[in-house]
């Protein structure tokens, strides 16, 4: 069946439980590095302002500092014969304090920035962060974690870079370029223009390959965001790998990725690196005619020994800023690139959204209804067609039917995961497209096949969502969910780490934290997908003893491939082809010989349900 997409319609969202999908958003426009500063600046630097303002009027004086120099060192050789020593002693004080203010100011000037470029990366991954917790779940779900990853580790940092380099290199660098030209044309007019007419050149040598560096920079991130996906990958899957004996397989395909960062990365470099050899050729050009003419000027009496001498100095004083002003347009490219990947995860926005006058759901009794429910996925094709299904309220109400019948939409309609076409969906008598989130999200508990746990202790997993849970109650909702034995006899109890994802506990035991949490939750809501079909049949039993207390005075829907887990609903619905094609308790449903019964007969399910039955009150009446 087609995976939905986010353009369905402005209100839907479009990602189930695993099951539903959506497209990303359609990449950036291209971006010009104007447009990458002027955004960044607009909205992290302005922030900053004061700090950036000192950093800018320190770049200020290393560039006086820095233009001085030239002017003491004409003086100087001036000043070498036929002078008094005093002169030179003063001369040589003032090279002295220039050079100390110089240095002084481009500490202050890059401290002040570094803090700054350090803020603005923490401000970037922060709303990455807050943008993707609160974006649709189809579009989260469809985008590789890999890609976030490199984002928040790689592209954030260069785009900080693009703007510390603006404000620094960029700015520092110009006013120090500008301050030496000024003190080379003071120092000699004609001469000045014959030293300054490489720039054109390397002018047009730095746009070239600012081009090539932004190509291969945005190649090299997109690998780097590949070669996480990868490796993050395979270490998720390392029992499949394993267990299948594709450890070659896996590590050809992470070196095919390495090699391919590598050659994009070597290519950036290179792009990067060429810029400052060709400026100092072309600067070697103007010096060499400066020493010429200059030379010759000395010779005939137009200019003194000190004039060219100090006039050298400011152009080799300004070689240095001029090659890092070169590089500069390099790494901005870079930061451009880096910009175009984190841009539409910074500005995506949610579909699922509520009025402005939105009020908290009112759960009196947490009935639910679907009304003529429809919706379809991206190229048209209906995945749900005219659902009309009440849940009253503490009732239990199943949904069973072939995979891909749509049985997970339907409940993902519920907490709004995404919403539906037309039709509505609602609690208590209120459309839940009108209450606000928290609210309807807090109605509700979800239990899923595979419930997910954090790297973190047992008892914070099962308070996650009631953060100000006691200790009491926690270990109570551990009891009710059949998990309070094996925890404690773990060796650190309700503190031991679950380890990522729960991995150090079983699924069983995985399962039954994740009910005890739902227990400890409370809501009037409860749904359940799927929750124990990836069980062995002890587990099952456990599990579904819990489960049996946790439905105990709760409105529950809930999805179930094994029907003996559910053969004592209030009602079954039979879903096919995303329409509820029959519905009725279980004895009912066998009897009419439709679907459901086919479905029956296909489980074999009369051995089992005896079995489960004989042992699910059993642990019931145990508690």
């Amino acid at each position: 069946m087609p995976k939905p997409t986010s353009d369905i319609t402005p209100r839907q969202d479009g990602q189930g439980a695993g099951h539903d999908s959506a497209p990303p958003p359609p990449p950036a426009a291209e971006l010009t590095m104007r447009d990458v500063v002027a955004r960044m600046a607009r909205e992290y630097l302005k922030p900053h302002w004061r700090l950036a303002a000192i950093a800018l009027f320190a770049s200020v004086v290393v560039a006086g500092a820095t233009g001085v120099v030239p002017v003491l060192i004409k003086f100087a050789l001036d000043s070498i014969v036929g002078t008094d020593a005093w002169i030179l002693l003063m001369i040589s004080g003032a090279a002295v304090a220039a050079t100390t203010v110089q240095a002084v100011a481009t500490y202050i000037s890059r401290v002040n920035m570094a803090t700054i470029g350090q803020r603005i990366v923490a401000a970037v991954q922060k709303r990455m962060f807050d943008r993707i917790m609160r974006a649709d779940l189809a579009w989260v779900s469809n985008t590789h974690t890999g890609r976030f990853i490199s984002g928040f580790l790689y592209d954030a940092n260069r785009v900080r870079d693009s703007i510390t380099t603006t404000v620094i290199d960029l700015g520092q660098n110009l006013l120090t370029v500008i301050a030496l030209i000024g003190a080379m044309f003071w120092l000699n007019w004609q001469l000045a223009l014959i030293g300054l007419t490489v720039i054109p050149f390397v002018a047009l040598v730095v746009r070239r390959l600012g081009k090539r560096t932004r190509k291969a920079a945005k190649l090299n991130m997109e690998g780097s965001g590949d070669l996480t996906a990868v490796i993050s990958e395979a270490l998720k899957g390392i029992r499949v790998v394993k267990a299948y004996d594709q450890e070659k397989t896996e590590i050809d395909r992470a070196g095919a990725t390495i090699d391919r960062v590598r050659f994009h990365a070597l290519k950036a470099i290179k792009s990067r690196n060429m810029a400052s050899p060709i400026t100092g050729m072309l600067s070697g050009i103007g010096v060499a005619a400066v020493i010429y003419f200059g030379g010759r000027s000395v010779q005939m009496g137009f200019l003194t020994v000190g004039d060219l001498g100090g006039f050298l100095s400011a152009m080799l004083f300004a070689y240095e800023p001029l090659k890092k002003l070169a590089n500069t347009q390099t790494l901005m490219q870079e930061g451009v690139a880096a910009a175009v990947r984190i841009f539409p995860i910074l500005d995506i926005e949610p579909t699922i959204t509520v009025p402005a006058d939105a009020r908290p759901l009112k759960v009196s009794a947490g009935a639910i209804r679907f009304e003529n429910v429809h919706f379809q996925y991206g190229d048209g094709t209906p995945a749900l067609n005219g659902i009309d299904i009440e849940i009253p309220e503490g009732h239990t109400v199943a949904l069973v039917g072939p995979s891909g019948a749509g049985k997970s939409t339907i409940l993902n309609l519920v907490p709004r995961f995404y919403d539906p076409v037309s039709g509505r969906v609602l609690i208590d008598g209120q459309d839940v497209r009108d209450v606000t989130l928290p609210s309807l999200r807090a109605a509700s508990s979800l239990v899923t096949q595979e419930p997910f746990l954090f790297d973190d202790t047992i008892r914070a997993n099962i308070a996650y969502g009631s953060p100000g849970a006691s200790d009491a109650e926690i270990e109570q909702a551990a009891r009710n969910a059949a998990a309070h034995e094996f925890i404690a006899a773990l060796p650190m109890g309700y503190d031991t780490m679950v380890g990522e994802a729960g991995f150090k506990l079983s699924g069983g035991q995985r399962q039954r934290i994740a009910i005890a949490r739902a227990m400890l939750k409370d809501a009037a809501i409860l749904l359940l997908d799927e929750a124990t079909s990836a069980l062995d049949t002890a587990s099952e039993m456990q599990v579904q003893s819990a489960l049996t207390r946790l439905m105990q005075g709760r409105t529950t829907l809930v999805i179930a491939h094994r029907l003996s887990t559910i053969k004592h609903a209030h009602t079954i619905c039979v879903i096919d082809e995303g329409r509820v094609v029959e519905q009725g308790t279980h004895d009912e449903l066998v009897a009419r010989g439709g679907l459901y019964a086919e479905l029956s007969r296909s489980q074999f399910i009369s051995e089992p349900v005896a079995q489960s039955e004989k042992a699910a009150p059993a642990a019931v009446a145990g508690e």
